[in-house]
């Protein structure tokens, strides 16, 4: 993703006064997430995901980049493979809405891009939900314009 989340939580004023521990480790995890997917880091990417995560990605088979993942390799890598078959530099997300309620988070936003194998765009806007326990990202639920991007896929 390309821009850096606003400072929009689910916390209202007077409760932000008082520090949730949980909504903050929370918080944190998911924005050092943003930044190791910023920065193509994967080993990152690998430390912030648990060993088993719940990944949902609605199937695809005219997209390469999205399949059943688990594991914290197979979710890190998520990253690497949506380089390899889009354009980067023709990529773009932004975060409009960012809301943590203890160990959940929601980030809402846009995203674009162009495959690179048909030269076709895709955009849309996006819903991630995660959940983090101790300090790893245990849910990863993307909900996407997928009829978008299987288009941009389909020569």
């Amino acid at each position: 993703m390309s821009a850096a989340p606003r400072a929009s939580s689910a916390t209202t004023e007077s409760s932000a006064t008082v520090a949730n521990p949980v909504a903050e480790a929370t918080r944190a995890v998911v924005r050092e997430f943003l930044a190791a997917r910023m920065a193509g880091d994967a080993g990152r990417l690998v430390a912030l995901f648990a060993d088993e995560v719940d990944w949902l990605l609605a199937e695809n088979p005219a997209v390469p980049w999205i399949r059943p993942r688990s594991t914290a390799a197979e979710c890190a890598s998520q990253a690497a493979e949506l380089m390899e078959y889009t354009v980067p530099e023709k990529a773009r997300a932004r975060v409009d809405t960012f809301l943590v309620d203890g160990a959940d988070a929601v980030l809402m936003g846009h995203v674009s891009g162009t495959v690179r194998a048909t030269g076709k765009s895709f955009a849309g806007p996006f819903a991630l939900r995660l959940t983090v326990e101790d300090g790893r990202i245990t849910r990863h639920h993307l909900y996407e314009n997928s009829l978008s991007i299987a288009e941009a896929c389909t020569p």
